[in-house]
């Protein structure tokens, strides 16, 4: 059977790969990504220009990917989309996605995956393609 921790290196392994492979997609540098992970597998994608409010692409492994802005460090941020149902789709959707959802087009989909954090091994072997 295999360890907690090496479930969280292979999920982080991943994780890490599928962040620089969206980076690519949505021509930015991989410096505006982050992932942490603690009981819930979570990142982050700092997006360009959107006046003087901070964009941003979050993913967190039970709800997938969500676009929103943030007008203020100490307020909840604005959702403009979510992206599902699927909970790690090709970085090219999600390139699509963000493009669809600045330019005004509701998404397909607007609501979260919701899925429990259960199975680390399954999302990290998803993810291991991107290691």
């Amino acid at each position: 059977m295999n360890s907690g921790s090496d479930s969280t290196h292979a999920l982080r392994r991943g994780l890490e790969g599928y962040l620089r492979a969206v980076a690519v997609a949505l021509r930015l540098p991989g410096e505006g990504v982050s992932c942490e992970i603690s009981d819930t597998a979570t990142a982050y994608v700092a997006l360009p220009g959107h006046g003087g409010d901070d964009l941003m692409l979050i993913w967190d492994e039970r709800t997938g990917w969500t676009l929103a802005v943030e007008h203020a460090p100490s307020a909840e941020p604005e959702i403009l989309g979510r992206f599902g149902p699927d909970q790690v789709p090709p970085p090219d959707a999600v390139a699509e996605f963000v493009a669809r959802t600045r330019a005004g087009r509701s998404p397909e989909e607007n609501r979260p995956v919701v899925k429990s954090a259960g199975d680390r091994w399954a999302l990290a072997k998803r993810l291991s393609r991107y290691a």
